[in-house]
């Protein structure tokens, strides 16, 4: 019994026996009003500790992928051919990549960015081309000169129209002439037009035809098309569908590419539906011509971590192109650096998406359209300064490095050239990277403002309580007449 009472010696909340106390209407007005404070701060509290908070912070770039830099894009060019399009590579270090192919795709795509075929695969369109030897003798012109007004009275005659779409100023369309002209006349030697009927040869001046050029998305000079009379007439407006030619452009390949065209085809036969035959040789250089002008370039390219250039335009070794006529406008789909976030991470990391800077899709869905008040030879630039910016969130209490990815400011410009119009992606890297930091929160540091906040409320309560009852008592007093 000594024992129990010298515990309850030290009993720091004594009890008033509840006969001495006394309730009042305004102490249970402030309890309840502090009760609801009680729970009013409690949520807060709870709240900020589910909350996320990170510290951002700017270091030196520790990158961890390399010195390589992944740039994936897809960018569409309205009035770009696929047939010519080239995706290269430069930077201050000298490297300089042309035509890369290997991750790289192309399709075809009309005005309204409408795919309109599949993949485009690029024949030998930029390889070295022979054009035979150059001679000074004159040659007697034996291909038939075609115009708007009887291109389709010939492709309808004829069962195979070989077409030779020249430019006078083109250097690439005077070697090809002496060739072209010799294997006319001899092409008109065994096959005779007016009797045999099968094949025919002829050309066109796209200075002077430029709308029927046009038509035949024709931008790079020479071009050697293939028209076949028959089950290839394409529904809109009856134009044929045809092919291009990407071989050697001496007299002999010609020749040879000619007759392997007609070798299927018999004399007697005048059947509009042809089988589309040729040798294993005239197989490798013929290839179907783009049906629309415009071009669909996604993937991507590795590139070194220093100031450079993604570079898309019109390439060949062997064609020329008419500056004044091309228009790079494009519409830019996807431009990201660095690895692309999975959809599974990027789940994850959804809570912390609020603390990234958003700002790695710049270009997406823009669109940088020349107009027409600017004239020609107009290039189109971006330029983009590039800063990484790391996460690290925290997993089962440790930190974890969850996203690496590559946030890009863009200013563009548009403007005219003496050279040949390009669309160009100068990015330039920065050497420092944005570090977002995950910041841990301590349970214990949150039951002890849980405590504060409601011994807190309770005391300050207290206080008001006792202060508003003496005041009241004090009152009374007064007005009662008694001294204080």
């Amino acid at each position: 019994m000594v024992s129990t009472n010298k515990i309850k010696s030290v009993d720091f909340y004594r009890k008033i026996p509840r006969d001495l106390t006394e309730a009042s209407l305004s102490g249970a007005g402030l309890s309840i009003v502090a009760a609801l404070a009680m729970i009013f701060l409690f949520g807060m509290e709870l709240s900020s500790y589910l909350a996320i908070s990170t510290t951002t912070s700017v270091i030196v770039d520790k990158s961890s992928d390399g010195d390589f830099l992944r740039i994936d894009f897809n960018v569409s060019f309205p009035a770009l051919s696929c047939e010519f399009a080239s995706v290269d590579v430069s930077d201050v270090l000298g490297t300089n990549r042309l035509n890369i192919t290997k991750t790289i795709r192309k399709f075809p795509i009309d005005p309204h960015l409408r795919a309109t075929g599949s993949e485009f695969h690029s024949g030998p369109v930029l390889h070295v081309i022979n054009h035979g030897e150059e001679t000074n003798e004159e040659t007697v012109d034996g291909s038939v000169m075609l115009t708007g007004a009887n291109f389709e009275t010939f492709s309808h005659h004829y069962q195979i129209l070989v077409v030779n779409f020249y430019a006078p100023w083109c250097y690439w369309s005077n070697r090809l002439k002496p060739s072209w002209e010799k294997a006319t006349n001899i092409i008109r030697q065994r096959y005779n037009p007016e009797t045999d009927g099968r094949v025919l040869l002829g050309k066109v001046d796209c200075t002077e035809e430029s709308a029927l050029c046009r038509r035949n998305h024709i931008q790079g000079y020479p071009s050697i098309r293939i028209f076949r009379k028959g089950s290839d007439v394409r529904e809109d407006h009856g134009h044929h569908e045809h092919e291009s030619y990407y071989g050697d452009r001496d007299t002999e390949s010609l020749v040879k590419m000619v007759e392997g065209l007609v070798a299927s085809i018999h004399v007697e036969s005048r059947k509009l539906a042809l089988e589309d035959k040729s040798d294993n040789n005239a197989s490798t250089t013929l290839k179907k011509a783009p049906v629309t002008g415009g071009c669909r370039i996604e993937g991507y390219v590795r590139v070194k971590k220093v100031p450079g250039n993604l570079v898309i335009s019109a390439r060949s070794g062997s064609h020329s192109f008419d500056t004044s006529q091309m228009n790079m406008s494009h519409v830019v789909s996807h431009l990201s650096f660095g690895k692309v976030i999975s959809p599974r991470l990027l789940t994850d990391m959804r809570r912390l998406l609020p603390y990234l800077g958003q700002s790695h899709d710049r270009l997406n869905g823009r669109a940088f359209i020349n107009q027409r008040e600017l004239g020609a030879n107009v290039t189109i630039e971006h330029y983009l300064q590039v800063v990484k910016t790391e996460v690290i969130t925290l997993r089962s209490g440790r930190e974890q490095k969850m996203i690496e990815e590559y946030e890009y400011t863009a200013h563009s410009s548009v403007a005219q050239t003496f050279y040949l119009p390009v669309a160009k992606f100068h990015f330039e890297l920065s050497p420092m990277q944005v570090l977002i930091t995950e910041n841990s929160k301590s349970f214990s540091h949150f039951i002890t403002n849980v405590c504060a906040i409601i011994g807190g409320i309770f005391t300050v309560a207290g206080i008001l309580d006792s202060i508003f009852h003496n005041t009241i008592r004090m009152m009374k007093k007064v007005e009662l007449g008694k001294n204080i």
